[in-house]
Parts: structure tokens; C-alpha cells; sequence
């Protein structure tokens, strides 16, 4: 598998388990008193709350440093960026003539 893949997939896996998380989190979290007015809030019965957020946590940031690790597996692009700009303006102006013959040809045409 090509690296830009396992950075997608990586990138697919980090979205999961944050929004497992945080949807875990809600869900699991114990209430808590906004305001001496309201009442007191129930107590959470479930014991296993504390250990969970840790779990979770621990396979994020796991998963993240995943991540980095496969961006700095990235080849490096000759010539820095300086060259990275002017290829990206030789193309776009390639494109721009492209486009103008496009337009021409398709005036020709009307015509």
C-alpha cells in the first residue's frame, strides 16, 4: 500500500475515534450541578467511566503519532519550494493556454 493510502487510512481512523470518544464521553459522563437551584444530580452508577477516557485518549494520541510518523516517511520534494512555485505557475499558465484554445476552438465553431 502506498504511503498517501495509509495516510488516508489514518486520517479515517483518528475521525473515528474522536468522534467515538467524544461521543463516549457524552454519553458516560457524570452529571454535573449547573446552578444551586437545580437539584442535585443523580449519581452515575457505572464505575467503569474513569478508566474508559483513558483508553481512548491513550489510542488517539497513539494513533496520531501514527500519523506524524508516516508524514515524515513522506519524500522530500526536490528543489524546495522555490521550484515547487514555479512548477505550479508553469503548469498554470499551460492550463491557462490550454483553456484559451479551448475557447477558441469552441468560438470557431458557434461561428
Amino acid at each position: 500500500m502506498d504511503i498517501i493510502s495509509q495516510l488516508q487510512e489514518q486520517v479515517d481512523l483518528i475521525a473515528s475515534l474522536a468522534f467515538n470518544t467524544i461521543g463516549t464521553l457524552q454519553r458516560d459522563a457524570p452529571p454535573v450541578r449547573l446552578s444551586p437551584e437545580y437539584p442535585e444530580p443523580p449519581a452515575n452508577p457505572s464505575d467503569d467511566f474513569a478508566e474508559q477516557p483513558k483508553l481512548m485518549s491513550s489510542a488517539l494520541v497513539k494513533a496520531a503519532k501514527q500519523f506524524d510518523a508516516l508524514v515524515a516517511a513522506l519524500p522530500l520534494a526536490e528543489g524546495g519550494e522555490e521550484v515547487q512555485l514555479k512548477r505550479i505557475a508553469e503548469l498554470q499558465a499551460e492550463n491557462d493556454a490550454v483553456g484559451r484554445e479551448f475557447q477558441r476552438q469552441l468560438e470557431a465553431r458557434k461561428n
